[in-house]
């Protein structure tokens, strides 16, 4: 009977020991100088063009933190020290990061961007403002050249990114400014916008001036004639104190202003788009052609088997790293639960309240709340994911351990009384081993769950299986989502089948049926 308990016992320390061991190269492999994109092609090729052109200066200590997320992530992230660098754009920064604020002028906006501890370099050469893009079927059909022909056009379904949607400049703003009358408005990713739009399920969408998409005979930009999306110059935003303590991220930065080109940075994207090349490789060829930086070794190649199996470790950090603590503190809430009736529909309710947040909600708040403790966010082994991921594996487990003793028949607890047996040696000995097949379950439970739930740290740069799942939608390539997708479902079969023949073995026949 107390067979399973042992087990437990020993997986918990085994398991203690491996995560030490994932947490070591964690360590040693921190580098100088990170920099970062966020979830579109175009931001990783420039990301992939700043590492690169650091590396050109001699430093060898620098790390690409690609697809972290929208721009609300990589800003914080900037000012809070985790990250060094990264491309963004100036409406990008008016609109949603100083709205509200007079920085009209770019002055004004590097001397704001300054009180913060963050410089501004001067533009890297291109324009790269919103645009509303239809297909050239339905701009010849509907005779739209312009966006105030959408007027005569309510009928049109609009499907628009979901930054687009509540930007200062964005669909509000263009629906006013422009007296658009649609309705039927929905927001989705940018990277699925344009295979929807193709699909005839949306009519119009908004879109990047230089993204690849636009280069293709079957789209037209609609001209915005009205002037209302402000200039997106694109500009590097970097940390003043590594600048300080390493000159060399300033002169890589200033090597770059002015150099690309809005046609070139179009071309760009629609290489990694459509002509298979991966982002290191195009910004290899435009450093270059432009700044001839030739490099001394190849461009480091990775078999897809060494990428699932390093994902893999990363994964299997996400999910034990919040699962253990999740078992340690969910079993004795459910005991409690389960022994007070009153206390336990509070503890209940509390962890299936939890349960009902939108996982992307309770993600945005823990990294809002570890920002403001000055906590890091990003990366692997981040507070926001594991914490995340914590609170979702409790509700299984403590819900089937509050089961599991709430089953324990009456009178085995009145026959354990009765022969004087204290109540530590009754919950030890007897309540835990019976509870077991129940507590296994939970906790087998919160575990496959917990395996789906780590993709999201991929949006925030812990890695696992969902930095394939994200890169594979952006470049539209079903290969690439395969390689999270199906390690992810063998991984959440494999630890199922586990937890079913490690009850067989040390769970005695009898009480597995009661279970």
């Amino acid at each position: 009977m107390n067979r399973p308990l042992a087990l437990l016992g020993a997986t918990t320390l085994a398991v203690a020991a491996l995560l030490t061991g994932f947490a070591t190269p964690a360590a040693a492999a921190e580098t100088a100088v990170a920099v970062a994109s966020k979830m579109f092609t175009e931001s990783v090729v420039l990301g992939e063009v700043l590492k690169q052109a650091l590396e050109a200066t001699g430093l060898r200590q620098v790390e690409h933190k690609a697809e972290l997320g929208g721009t609300r992530v990589l800003f914080d992230g900037l000012a809070a020290g985790e990250l060094d660098a990264y491309v963004e754009y100036t409406g990008t920064l008016r609109e949603e990061i100083f709205s509200g604020e007079d920085v009209a002028t770019d002055r004004m906006l590097a001397d704001a961007l300054a009180e913060r501890g963050i410089l501004m370099s001067a533009p890297l050469g291109f324009n790269n403002p919103y645009a509303i893009a239809v297909l050239r079927e339905t701009a010849q059909r509907l005779n739209l050249e312009r966006v105030s022909d959408l007027r005569e056009h309510p009928e049109l379904r609009v499907g628009l990114s979901n930054e687009f949607l509540q930007r200062g400049d964005g669909w509000p703003a263009l629906r006013a400014a422009y007296r658009l009358p649609q309705r039927a408005v929905e927001g989705m990713d940018h990277n699925l916008a344009y295979l929807r739009l193709r699909a005839g399920e949306v009519d119009l969408i908004d879109a990047y001036a230089t993204d690849a998409e636009l280069s293709r005979d079957d789209m037209v930009v609609l001209e915005d004639d009205l002037a209302h999306f402000p200039r997106y110059d694109s500009v590097v935003l970097f940390r003043e104190a590594t600048a300080d303590a390493e000159p060399r991220l300033a002169a890589a930065i200033d090597s770059l202003v002015g150099k690309i080109s809005t046609q070139r940075m179009a071309a760009m994207n629609a290489e990694v788009k459509f002509d298979g090349k991966t982002e290191a490789e195009v910004a290899a060829e435009f450093l270059a052609d432009e700044l001839g930086v030739s490099r001394s070794t190849p461009l480091p190649k990775q078999t897809v088997a060494a990428a699932i199996a390093r994902r893999t470790w990363q994964h299997l950090g996400l999910v034990l790293g919040s699962l253990l603590p999740a078992i340690t503190v969910a079993i004795p809430l459910g005991i409690v639960a389960a022994k007070s009736p009153a206390i336990g529909q509070v503890i209940l309710a509390a962890v299936g309240i939890v349960q009902t947040i939108p996982s992307l909600a309770l993600l945005a708040l823990l990294m809002t709340a570890a920002i403001r403790l000055e906590i890091k966010t990003l990366g692997e082994w981040s507070p926001a994911a594991l914490g995340a991921l914590f609170l979702y594996s409790l509700l299984p487990i403590v819900r089937n351990t509050a089961a599991g003793f709430s089953g324990i028949a009456p009178q085995l607890r009145e026959s354990a009384e009765a022969l004087g047996l204290s109540p530590a040696y009754r919950l030890r000995r007897i309540e835990l081993p019976l509870a077991a097949p129940m507590i296994l379950a939970g906790v087998k439970t919160a575990a496959v769950m917990n395996i789906g739930f780590a993709a999201l740290g991929a949006l925030i740069g812990a890695g696992g299986y969902g930095q394939p799942i994200m890169t594979g939608i952006r470049l539209n390539n079903i290969g690439i989502i395969l390689q999270g997708a199906i390690p992810a479902a063998v991984l959440a079969i494999v630890v199922q089948l586990g937890f079913e023949l490690a009850e067989k073995r040390l769970v005695a026949p009898a009480l597995r049926q009661a279970a």
